[in-house]
C-alpha cells in the first residue's frame, strides 16, 4: 500500500481560525485576514474542537493519492459521502497484462489457502482475458474480476470529514485493510497539521469507546499508542497498525 498526501490547504490551522473568528467577531474581512501567529491559530483550533464548532473546519481539505489497496476497501471509503473520490476505472482501464490482487495477511499464514487462493485468481484472471478475446467489452467482462482486485484512487477531504473517517477507520475493530491506510493518512496529514490533528484518531483516544458490546477491549493501549504518536518528535515514526 502507498499513500501519498499530493496537495493541502496552506497554513490550515490559520484558515480555521480566520474563519472561526468570523463567527464571533464585528471586524472586517481584512482584520481578520490580518496575519494570526501559528500558537494562537492552534489554541483557537483545539477550543473549536472541545467546543464541538467543526463547522470552520470544513475551510481546509487534504487530497491523497493511494494505490495497492483492493476493491474491498475502496467500497468501504466510498460510504464517507462528504468526500471526492476518482478512482481507476475497469471500465476503461485493460487489465489483460497487468492484473494485480490483494492477499490477505490471515491467508498468507495458511499454505492450503493460500495456495487455493492463488489458484482462484489466476483462474479469474484467464477467463477475464478469454471474454476480452472474443470481442467482449472490458465494461462486461470485468463482472468476473473479484473484490481483491488492486485499485488505485485519489482522495480529498476537508479537515472535519477526516477527522470523522479517523475516528472510525482508526478504530481497532475496523477492517484491517482500511484501518492501515486511515493511520497512513493520519500520519501524512500530522506532519502538515500537527495541531489541528493532535487528538485524532479513533474514539477511545479522546473520550469513552463507541463500540458497546463489540469493544476490542484495548482502548487503554490504544489511546497510549495514539497519545505517543502525538508526543513524538518524528511523526512518520510507525507505530504498531494494531492493539
Amino acid at each position: 500500500m502507498l499513500v501519498k498526501l499530493l496537495s493541502h490547504t496552506p497554513d490550515a490551522e490559520q484558515q480555521i481560525a480566520k474563519a472561526a473568528k468570523l463567527c464571533y467577531s464585528a471586524s472586517s474581512i481584512d482584520e481578520l485576514c490580518k496575519k494570526i501567529d501559528a500558537l494562537e491559530a492552534g489554541q483557537f483550533v483545539k477550543k473549536l474542537i472541545s467546543m464541538g464548532h467543526d463547522s470552520p473546519l470544513e475551510h481546509v481539505s487534504f487530497s491523497f493519492g493511494v494505490e495497492g489497496i483492493s476493491r474491498v476497501t475502496s467500497h468501504q471509503l466510498v460510504r464517507h459521502r462528504l468526500s471526492s473520490y476518482s478512482q481507476q476505472s475497469q471500465r476503461y482501464v485493460n487489465l489483460a497484462d497487468t492484473f494485480d490482487y490483494i492477499i490477505p495477511e490471515s491467508i498468507q499464514g495458511n499454505r492450503p489457502a493460500y495456495e487455493e487462493y492463488i489458484r482462484l485468481m489466476e483462474a479469474t484472471h484467464k477467463i477475464y482475458k478469454a471474454l476480452l478475446e472474443v470481442d467482449i467489452p472490458a465494461e462486461d467482462a470485468r463482472y468476473v474480476l473479484p473484490n481483491a482486485t488492486e485499485t488505485k484512487i485519489f482522495i480529498t477531504m476537508n479537515a472535519r470529514t477526516l477527522l470523522h473517517f479517523f475516528n472510525k477507520r482508526c478504530c481497532n475493530r475496523a477492517q484491517w485493510e482500511i484501518r492501515n491506510m486511515a493511520f497512513d493518512m493520519l500520519l501524512r496529514v500530522k506532519e502538515v497539521a500537527p495541531l489541528l490533528f493532535k487528538g485524532a484518531g479513533p474514539g477511545c483516544v479522546s473520550g469513552e469507546c463507541g463500540e458497546g458490546k463489540m469493544s476490542c477491549g484495548k482502548s487503554k493501549e490504544v489511546r497510549a499508542r495514539y497519545i505517543a504518536l502525538d508526543e513524538s518528535e518524528v511523526i512518520g515514526t510507525q507505530l504498531d497498525k494494531t492493539a
